[in-house]
């Protein structure tokens, strides 16, 4: 349970900081310096995704292999108490 958590708390930070070089960027659209921070950020947050996925489940309905059963359905979901 706590690699689950510590996975999903790697990514919702992931999240924060690349919405946040998202707003900077937006104002700022030459700065190689957090576009290249950004990318580096975005390749970290999907493997930490990639890695979520793989022992835990889907975070999202995308992320399934389409494959029966279908995975969404099983375990608890990402915003459950019981994944948390």
């Amino acid at each position: 349970m706590f690699e689950r958590k510590q996975l999903l708390l790697t990514i919702q930070k992931y999240d924060f900081a690349l919405y946040e070089l998202q707003l900077y960027l937006d104002t700022h659209p030459n700065c190689r310096n957090a576009l290249s921070r950004w990318q580096h950020l975005q390749a970290l947050r999907q493997k930490a995704v990639n890695s979520y996925v793989q022992k835990f489940g889907p975070i999202r309905p995308d992320q399934t292999d389409g494959k029966m059963p279908f995975q969404w359905l099983e375990g608890p979901w990402p915003w459950e108490r019981e994944a948390n």
